[in-house]
């Protein structure tokens, strides 16, 4: 039975959200391939998972036999979310551009869930998880534009996630998503409805790739 972890960031509700529309996209056609299997949602901005702390840190390193109270607290909370990783067969993930970078509740559950030695390194169980990313923009950071050079969230999931775990990364990304908002970007607003559709066809087909069972990368 294949398992689907998926991760929402967005600030924004469901109606409001792109990122969270095109996420939603791809678990409906995973769901719709497979039917027996299990989605695990966690929903970032309404649930964080906390930032990582000494405590829950250092705990990775150390005998479990040492560790006092509160540090075993902290760790059995991030074991939670590292278990929730190892025992998925593909990872959803809406990372919305916030200030040219992904959310901080992205960057939380992720140092939560990087234990080198364990999920992360050379020797990752995770390797070759597939790992599906929609990043939204509200502008465009494509090649060539004149932001590219402050395009940190593609870049950078890319780099962590393949350097980290060794997984499977691809992205989805509907760009130009406050030209319906922001006047000076009115005369985009054809690109960015173009953008969007072809980012809910990209989900639905993405989330169909995996119809088949999937043998678990954990």
């Amino acid at each position: 039975m294949a398992t689907l972890l998926h991760l929402d960031s967005s600030l924004s509700p469901a109606e409001g959200s792109t990122s969270r529309a095109v996420t939603a996209a791809f678990r409906k056609a995973w769901q719709e391939q497979n039917p027996d299997g299990t989605v695990v949602y966690r929903d970032l901005a309404a649930d964080p998972a906390p930032h990582l702390g000494a405590p829950a840190a250092f705990a990775a390193f150390t005998d479990p036999a040492t560790h006092g109270p509160e540090q075993a607290a902290a760790f059995a909370e991030r074991l939670k979310l590292v278990e929730e990783l190892e025992r998925a067969d593909a990872v959803l993930i809406g990372a919305p551009m916030y200030n040219f970078s992904i959310p901080s509740t992205l960057k939380a559950w992720l140092d939560q869930v990087i234990v080198m030695g364990r999920t992360a390194g050379p020797e990752s169980p995770l390797k070759g998880l597939p790992v599906t990313v929609v990043a939204s923009r509200g502008g465009s950071y494509a090649a060539g534009t004149p932001r590219e050079g402050l395009e940190y969230v593609q870049n950078y999931l890319d780099g962590l996630l393949t350097a980290m775990f060794g997984a499977e990364v691809d992205f989805i990304v509907p760009e130009l998503t406050l030209a319906a908002t922001n006047p000076a970007m009115a005369e985009l607003i054809p690109l960015a409805e173009a953008s969007y559709a072809q980012a809910l066809a990209d989900a639905e087909s993405k989330g169909k790739d995996f119809g088949a069972p999937i043998a678990s990368a954990a």
